[in-house]
């Protein structure tokens, strides 16, 4: 059963086994992974782009070429040629350069092959390219330019234009894609360093307190095991004497019960881990409830001298809480069952339920040692006993706190006007039990 505050002069036992990479490495690993799968996506994403960007540029060069191509052709000069002011020249007309303010460069290829530029267009057009048709790519002088080409006449008219402007756009597009990646893929590590923190926060916290459970668990049935198996070993070795085997069974039964006890509580607390909900949850009259347990526990405190007493307030009115019925009736008894061992002969216990507004109080005050302040945050850690004295195991408490956060109840750990503690836990109040309280409370 759970008692108040450390045990002392036992320490925990050892986690077994191997710490594992911290945290801020998990952290770390995760970010890590998360950047990556995100680093892939946008460079797929920002290759796409780019390319895409780069085809609807060329395009529109393209479209551009095949205009011009029909500009020039339908602009005859002398002997039929095309008017090599139409493009490029003195003559040419701005309503035939690119968008961006390019000029379109324009060759006339006669019949014998050879090339000449029009206009104020001195490039040499290379002879492979003399005889193009579709809208190609051309390196001349290390510059590329987009080159069509069409039969006109006798002739072959072929226009051409610089990728520059292609080129400028597609490298400034990447260069502010590459920034922007940068500044993503730095926010995405920091946000998934702080919340792969968070959310492995807790996944160790729990990893550790299963480890310690397990731990605590194996070193509180050593005891009771150690002393089954020497009582055993005594008995098989000694010859029949009624008085000693008696004794003997006597200390075997004592602890088959604790090692029960201690399964028992740690079988519902795994229960409770797993599930984290409670059973069907109906309205309580916690006030009949609690003396009715009280009335269980009556024959304890006689036993050992005390007086238990239910405060004659709480029998005034109903108090209605929701939640399920045996799980409040666990509480109660692990509150009075620590209450009852730790108070002194012939000491007093006392068990209140009051309405306090939209809320029910439980209360359960003794005159034993009380909880010291500084220990009442850790009295709910599971195995933490503060007395040597036999019995528990240090779980009642740790079941308890299950209950109340479960069923959203609070808790309030202080000093009873005897002295000792005063434990009490509040509940909303049931709509049902609500009938008496004033609007505004």
């Amino acid at each position: 059963m759970k008692t108040f505050g450390w045990r002392r002069g036992a320490g925990r036992a050892p986690v077994d086994g191997h710490a594992g990479p911290s945290v801020e490495m998990l952290a770390i690993r995760v970010a890590l992974a998360a950047g990556a799968v995100v680093g892939v996506a946008y460079l797929v994403i920002a290759v796409s782009v780019a390319v895409v960007v780069s085809g609807n540029l060329t395009s529109d060069v393209d479209r551009h070429l095949v205009q011009s191509l029909d500009v020039v052709a339908n602009t005859g000069g002398p002997g039929g040629l095309p008017d090599s002011g139409a493009l490029g020249g003195p003559g040419f007309d701005p309503s035939h350069q690119d968008p961006r303010g390019l000029p379109v460069l324009l060759w006339i290829v006669k019949a014998d092959g050879t090339a000449a530029g029009q206009g104020l267009n001195d490039l040499q057009l290379p002879v492979a390219d003399r005889t193009v048709t579709v809208p190609t790519t051309v390196a001349i002088d290390g510059v590329n330019y987009r080159m069509a080409g069409r039969a006109v006449g006798s002739v072959r008219m072929v226009v051409g234009q610089s990728l520059d402007s292609v080129s400028q756009t597609t490298s400034t597009l990447i260069v502010a894609e590459f920034g922007i990646g940068c500044i993503l893929l730095v926010f995405v590590f920091l946000g998934s360093v702080v919340v792969g923190r968070r959310v492995a926060l807790p996944i160790e916290r729990a990893r550790l307190r299963q480890l310690e459970f397990t731990a605590d668990a194996s070193h509180e049935l050593r005891t009771p095991l150690s002393v089954i198996e020497a009582t055993a070993t005594l008995a098989l070795a000694r010859g029949r004497e009624a008085a000693w085997d008696a004794a003997a069974f006597g200390r075997i039964d004592v602890e088959l019960k604790r090692s029960r006890r201690l399964v028992d509580d740690m079988l519902w607390l795994a229960r409770f881990d797993s599930t984290g909900g409670q059973p069907q949850a109906e309205p309580v009259d916690l006030r009949v409830l609690a003396a009715q347990t009280a009335d269980r526990f009556g024959s304890v405190a006689e036993t050992r001298g005390q007086h238990l007493e239910v405060l004659a307030g709480s029998l005034n009115a109903d108090e209605i809480v929701t939640a399920a019925p045996d799980w409040l009736d666990r509480l109660v008894g692990i509150l009075l069952d620590n209450a009852c061992r730790y108070s002194p002969q012939g000491g007093s216990i006392t068990v209140g339920v009051a309405g306090e507004g939209r809320r029910v109080r439980l209360t359960v005050d003794d005159s034993g040692p009380g909880i010291p302040e500084a220990e009442r945050g850790r009295i709910f850690d599971r195995f933490h006993r503060a007395t040597d004295q036999p019995g528990g195991a240090g779980l009642g408490l740790a079941i308890a706190d299950a209950i109340v956060r479960a069923t959203g109840g609070r808790w309030q750990i202080g000093t009873s006007a005897a002295g000792g503690a005063s434990i009490s836990v509040s509940w909303p109040r049931s709509i049902s039990g609500h009938r008496d309280s004033h609007p505004g409370q």
